[in-house]
């Protein structure tokens, strides 16, 4: 361990983060199982576990929250440390990376059919009408269900690769 240490001392945090930015998802577990000594969980996407290890390297190399701001944090759970709200708070945050500022329109072939949805600040516009989220717009369009970041090309699609890996 004491090398491990002096080299992640001697290499930036930034340099670090950096290095992070390159890695693919299969790459990104095996830096987690290093960094946390367990293997990273399978839901957690690409771009959420860059973000945890990040925040990591920066807590290791920088220090972590101070026990002021921990209290802070306890207090507003209540003390009771309800993982399932924060894993609700991790997909939100993780959702809202695919979502471009709002103004941008997004082009989507279908069917022969060129198909444009403006961005807003609240929601989505196609057609005339507004649409709370992408995923009700691709349903409108296709008639089946689709993730609507994914119909629109916001999120990468999984390699079959990828996948059996």
């Amino acid at each position: 361990m004491g090398k491990r240490s002096s080299l992640s001392r001697s290499v930036s945090a930034e340099d670090r983060i950096a290095r992070l930015r390159d890695l693919d998802l299969k790459a990104l577990r095996a830096n987690w199982q290093n960094e946390f000594g367990r293997i990273a969980p399978k839901h957690i996407s690409r771009h959420l576990l860059f973000r945890i290890l990040a925040y990591k390297i920066q807590a290791d190399h920088f220090g972590d929250l101070d026990a002021d701001t921990l209290k802070v944090l306890e207090r507003v759970d209540g003390g009771r440390r309800q993982i399932p709200n924060v894993a609700k708070g991790l997909a939100a945050l993780d959702q809202r990376r695919f979502v471009p500022p709002p103004g941008t329109v997004l082009v989507r072939e279908w069917d022969r059919k060129s198909h444009r949805v403006m961005v807003l600040p609240d929601g989505f516009a196609w057609n005339g009408e507004t649409f709370d989220s992408l995923s009700q717009i691709a349903f409108a369009i296709t008639g089946t269900k689709w993730n609507g970041p994914r119909f629109f090309g916001l999120r990468d699609r999984m390699s079959s690769a990828g996948q059996s890996k």
